[in-house]
């Protein structure tokens, strides 16, 4: 399989053509983005109402929460292959409808290949991190148990109370932000190997790796974009939803709500469908076909 280097600006043509994603069949590319986020947030409110029937002390908490981890990794991969293929056909002019994120639930076959290349997946991703913790992260396990007991006690904990940082704490940050944007890379092009291409789990993780490392210049430029754009978005949509909160609560505080609950949901379902963009056209511009341009006045009925 013959993967691509792109140009070191190619990361923000990736980012430009993920926001303008969704002009050729809106309804379709947003219908899907909101329903894998729905679906998306199932075990987080799983996990939710788990700890507030139970009260469960530290361990617990974990095995919930490794438990529902588990159920997210397998649940996800089939719906993520669905919507990746959603935008392939809405970009190539082909019919697509928001329910066809649930397409690969129906065939059992395909939805364990994209399960499989999860599992494998989060697999690699914990052997980095434990490797990482274990060279340069010395107490950083025992750090993050403390902290974590003290979140259970079901109040703010005292700041003076919090253990203090371990010592190689800046090395592993930094560290695992760099491998954790070279193994978003490598995911990235790997799924879309799978759900997009008949390819074997191991060739994707294959190309994954190859195309990713024929990329990093671009990946990092697109990461810098990324979070700088953030910052300012970030400091934006706090003005915005504070005055639409201050304006509300002039009135009543469930006014508040429901001012600032229907933008911040169209604010996730917009980064859900900026986000996939980016990860199809990455893929796209490194191992994949260009599809046939689709007319500017052209829309896919729903």
């Amino acid at each position: 399989m013959t993967t691509h280097a792109m140009g070191p600006l190619a990361g923000l043509s990736w980012l430009k053509r993920a926001i303008n994603l969704g002009r050729h069949n809106a309804r379709a590319v947003f219908g899907g983005a909101a329903l894998l986020m729905v679906v998306a947030l199932v075990p987080s409110v799983i996990q939710l109402v788990l700890q507030s029937l139970f009260k469960p002390d530290t361990n617990g908490s974990l095995v919930i929460a490794a438990a529902l981890t588990l159920f997210s990794i397998v649940l996800l991969p089939p719906l993520v292959g669905g919507y990746l293929r959603l935008i392939h056909a809405s970009e190539s002019g082909q019919p697509a409808r928001a329910s066809d994120v649930l397409a690969p639930l129906r065939d059992r076959g395909d939805a364990l290949r994209l399960i499989g290349f999860g599992l494998l997946m989060t697999a690699i991703y914990l052997v980095v991190a434990l490797v990482v913790i274990k060279l340069f992260g010395e107490g950083l396990l025992e750090w993050y148990l403390q902290v974590l007991a003290l979140s259970q006690q079901g109040q703010s904990p005292d700041p003076s109370a919090l253990p203090a940082l371990p010592e190689g704490f800046g090395r592993v940050l930094g560290l695992g932000t760099l491998l954790a944007l070279f193994l978003s890379g490598v995911y990235a092009i790997g799924f879309g190997q799978i759900a997009l291409t008949p390819r074997s789990i191991g060739g994707a993780i294959g190309d994954g790796l190859v195309g990713t490392l024929k990329n990093l210049l671009p990946m990092l430029v697109l990461a810098v974009v990324v979070f700088l754009a953030s910052i300012v978005l970030g400091l934006v949509l706090g003005l915005v939803l504070g005055l639409l909160a201050v304006i509300g609560g002039l009135v009543h505080p469930a006014l508040s709500v429901a001012l600032v609950l229907p933008v911040y949901i169209a604010l996730l379902v917009v980064l859900y469908v900026v986000m996939f963009g980016v990860m199809y056209y990455f893929w796209r511009d490194v191992c994949g076909e260009t599809p046939p341009p689709v007319a500017g006045d052209h829309h896919v009925a729903v």
